[in-house]
């Protein structure tokens, strides 16, 4: 279990390996490693989500479980007035989003925290491709934290894949926004975007 790039610290040896590559015609490099999920290459569902998100998206912008940083990154050197904050439980995809932070000249802030544990404050957006081999019980309690800390206009954009439980996931997540839906369907993943925390006892 030690292996999985949602522990603490990967039981696998380092071997980072460095990329380059083009956002919305920005070059960008960034470095991966072994433990940490996606090595060496974009992932589908991230790009997807990406290209949905907002392009006029600003305010405080949480990167949830960010891996090596690729999320974050990319939103903090595409989009104007945001200010980053990126999280992971896992000790070298920390590492990495400073390194890629570093890298590509983007102002940001990475945090090791177990979902939203060591984190302060409010977020206007958060962004998440969530760790789905961790469990249910342990990204659908991401969701309920990030409704809790969402300023009060912000959203969540998170992206699943269908055959990894994406309308089980939409409909939980209606259970705990005041509204939750699809907004892009491509190549078997779904783009989620949520607002308004819906009061539960």
């Amino acid at each position: 279990m030690n292996d999985m790039y949602f522990a603490r610290t990967p039981g696998s040896a380092s071997r980072p390996e460095r990329f380059e590559t083009v956002f919305e015609g920005v070059p960008m490099t960034f470095w991966t490693d072994a433990g940490v999920f996606s090595k060496g290459e974009i992932d589908r569902g991230s790009l997807t989500l990406l290209k949905a998100v907002p392009k006029d998206l600003s305010g405080r912008i949480l990167d949830l479980g960010c891996g090596w940083g690729l999320i974050g990154t990319v939103i903090g050197k595409t989009r104007r007035d945001v200010r980053v904050v990126m999280c992971d439980v896992n000790e070298r995809a920390v590492e990495l989003s400073r390194r890629n932070l570093k890298e590509n000249g983007v102002d940001g802030e990475v945090i090791l925290s177990d979902g939203f544990t060591s984190l302060d404050g409010t977020f206007d957006a958060v962004v998440t491709n969530p760790p789905i081999r961790a469990g249910k019980s342990v990204i659908y309690r991401l969701f309920k934290e990030a409704a809790e800390r969402l300023s009060q206009e912000g959203r969540m954009y998170l992206v699943i894949r269908r055959q990894q439980g994406a309308e089980s996931a939409l409909k939980y997540l209606n259970t705990v926004f005041l509204e939750a839906k699809a907004v892009d369907k491509s190549g078997g993943f779904w783009v989620i975007a949520c607002s308004g925390k819906r009061s539960v006892d």
